[in-house]
């Protein structure tokens, strides 16, 4: 019940759409996958056959969000909007975590075993990104919008791009999870560092013109 509770609670700090318990409680689709998984989870965990698969797929079918009940999500997991995320077998995601819609916590092949991502606490996951394979993300990690994320990433890291790369270190935790403006643009500052160099270029260019008309 405390897990439930911090589930429901945090919609109301994440969300500002958020204003009546009622809408919460009977218009969030993330509320009720989760609500869900809690209960599949607990099946699968005492090896019930058929019927934590079954409730997941009826789940699916009603919220567009698809979590395998061997899936371990922690407490005050808010998942937004919802549509099209899917969360694989072995995946784990840790207490107070944000997923947006589109999002796949998937694998990169057949492989056996543990072959999902572990995600660590108040991590931020953008819309669209893909995390794939038996990797590692640490806490307080935000990954940008689209981006498709195979390696680990350490703690208070941003990740960005295809393939994600880690654009900012130790600067996460003073962040908001909503405020997605405040992530780095990695492109717009290599071009602007080269547009410098260019000027640069250009100035010395000039002058050495300049030096030999005059000679």
């Amino acid at each position: 019940m405390q897990t439930l509770q911090a589930d429901f609670q945090i919609i109301f700090e994440r969300d500002p759409a958020a204003r009546h318990w009622l809408e919460v409680l009977f218009c969030y689709p993330g509320l009720h996958a989760l609500a869900s998984h809690r209960l599949t989870h607990w099946l699968h965990g005492r090896g019930v056959p058929f019927f934590p698969r079954f409730i997941s797929f009826l789940t699916r079918f009603l919220t567009g969000i698809e979590i395998h009940p061997g899936a371990t999500i922690g407490k005050g997991v808010f998942i937004d909007h919802g549509m099209g995320v899917v969360i694989g077998e072995t995946a784990i995601v840790g207490d107070y975590s944000l997923i947006y819609q589109g999002v796949t916590l998937g694998g990169t092949g057949k492989e056996t075993g543990k072959r999902h991502p572990t995600l660590g606490e108040h991590v931020v996951v953008g819309a669209g990104a893909k995390v794939l394979g038996n990797i590692q993300v640490g806490d307080h990690v935000r990954v940008g919008a689209g981006s498709i994320v195979l390696r680990d990433v350490p703690s208070a890291c941003t990740v960005v791009g295809i393939p994600g790369r880690n654009i900012c270190r130790g600067c996460n935790k003073t962040f908001q999870p909503l405020e997605h403006s405040q992530l780095p643009d990695a492109q717009a500052v290599v071009i602007r560092n080269l547009y410098d160099r260019i000027e640069q270029l250009e100035e010395r260019l000039q002058t050495l013109q300049i030096t030999l008309t005059h000679s």
